[in-house]
């Protein structure tokens, strides 16, 4: 179930504020398994040939190591994950332009068995800043998420954009404690715990910069970042960016970028993109390297990740008034690694898809599609909707058939107002040539449920010259 509301209060010195709390939970279950281990001299051989336990299980053997390790099915295992998530903004504190947002997480099982992972820690703090906006410059203290090619880079400290010092041109500059990669938390946190001994033991300094520039022709974009380990006052990361966009032609699109880490020495990842649009149809084609980025503390680099090189292309075109075909494909190679081993306005649209995937020891295959009907003078819709998986698990010995359809309903009473609720299948057959092979269906339930509440139309905390926009004056006259 989610659970959204929103707040806002309005004075004679314009202050308000809006909170909106979003709650989801759900009910799961999955097939636990439990690491055991025999002695090599009581393993048989198994159908394949290899050893297998008296009883049927597979069995991995080391070396001079006397016993064997074996994986055995474990216990159905039932979760039912809580998230809370509150977004909230505060304006109106005597100065125009000033005002405070922030977005907190918790999370929770409300299963005994506490089975469902990622709800360490139960309470985390994504962003919390203070925020001054003016017409040539903004300006931000606190924890914050900055967007760029380089990725989303989340630090604890203040960032500055300035704008139009000329025309087109804008600046920025930020610094302060980095975040871990791709979370909320501090490289020292306990719940960063399974790294131990390789992972710093104090937060790492990080500053950055940047520049954009744009024209009626397109634009351009330099990004530079760098993160340093106090305790030992070595780099961490150190990497920049190049990024632009060109529109030569009407209808036509040209993108592309690249990165490169100096700290490593190495291109990163690079793309470029061309598109062409028309009315009824579009096409897109480009290529494209991608090469995985670790920073210096990890482990991983020693592994010499490789690059590999894409081409991709893409095409749609509009049938009918209700009907789009589309159809994509990408072929890709991998550098050599010097390794051993190698929605239309409609009642109903109807949406369906094929994928195929082949790598190196690895490859999936499946359908999937959906039927929804959804009347556009009504405010609710109903969507059935199912899909097929075929993967291989470990390579040529174990298989996954997965099979998935569910049924879900949205209404929209009113502007204030949504609900959801649905249901799905999964039925999926374990293909082994041992005892582990198995068979695990389950039904998943959710439910979502967001209120909206507010007053005031929000507009004291902008900057006068913000207010003077063509969207500003529109939206205060509506009363929006």
């Amino acid at each position: 179930m989610i659970l959204a509301l929103a707040l806002s209060a309005t004075a004679l010195t314009a202050q308000g504020y809006r909170v909106r709390l979003d709650t989801r939970a759900q009910t799961v279950a999955y097939k636990a398994v439990v690491l055991d281990s025999i002695l090599k001299s009581d393993t048989v051989g198994g159908p394949t040939g290899g050893p297998v336990s008296p009883d049927g299980y597979a069995v991995t053997c080391a070396g001079s190591n006397p016993y064997c390790q074996l994986f055995r099915p474990g216990p159905t295992l039932r979760a039912t994950p809580v998230t809370v998530t509150a977004d909230i903004a505060v304006w109106g504190f005597g100065v125009p332009g000033l005002s405070a947002r922030g977005t907190v997480s918790a999370s929770g099982d409300l299963a005994s068995a506490n089975a469902w992972p990622g709800n360490d820690p139960g309470l985390q703090l994504y962003i919390g800043y203070l925020e001054y906006a003016a017409s040539r410059f903004t300006v931000r203290g606190g924890r914050q998420i900055v967007a760029s090619r380089l990725g989303m880079t989340g630090f604890d400290g203040a960032a500055i954009t300035i704008r139009d010092l000329i025309p087109g041109l804008e600046l920025d500059a930020y610094g302060g404690l980095g975040l871990e990669l791709g979370t909320a938390l501090a490289i020292n946190s306990p719940a960063l715990d399974p790294l131990n001994d390789f992972r710093p033991q104090q937060r790492q300094l990080l500053a950055g910069m940047g520049a954009s520039v744009a024209t009626r022709y397109g634009s351009a974009r330099v990004n530079y970042e760098r993160e340093v380990d106090p305790r030992s006052d070595y780099f961490v990361s150190e990497r920049f960016a190049l990024q632009a966009v060109a529109h030569p032609l009407n209808g036509v699109n040209l993108t592309a970028g690249a990165d490169f880490d100096l700290a490593a020495g190495e291109w990163g990842s690079a793309e470029a993109t061309l598109g062409y649009t028309r009315a009824v149809w579009s096409a897109t084609a480009g290529v494209r390297r991608y090469r995985p980025h670790f920073e210096l503390w990890t482990i991983w680099g020693a592994f010499s990740p490789v690059p590999y090189h894409a081409v991709t292309g893409q095409a749609s075109v509009r049938a009918g008034s209700r009907v789009w075909l589309r159809v994509r494909a990408e072929s890709y190679a991998f550098e050599p690694s010097d390794a051993t081993t190698a929605r239309p306005a409609a009642d109903w649209t109807v949406d369906a898809g094929i994928h195929g995937e082949h790598g190196p020891g690895a490859s999936s295959r499946g359908l999937e599609g959906s039927v929804s009907w959804s009347p556009v003078d009504r405010p609710y819709s109903i969507t059935a909707h199912a899909a097929t998986l075929l993967r291989p698990l470990e390579f040529r010995y174990s298989e996954s058939d997965l099979l998935m359809f569910g049924l879900e309903a949205q209404a929209e009473p009113s502007s204030r107002v949504r609900l959801s609720l649905g249901a799905a299948r999964y039925a999926e057959t374990r293909d082994r040539p041992d005892a582990a092979a198995f068979d695990f269906n389950q039904v998943r339930i959710h439910a979502r449920v967001v209120l909206s509440f507010g007053a005031g139309d929000g507009l004291g905390g902008l900057p006068p010259a913000v207010r003077r926009m063509p969207g500003g004056r529109a939206a205060r006259g509506s009363g929006a």
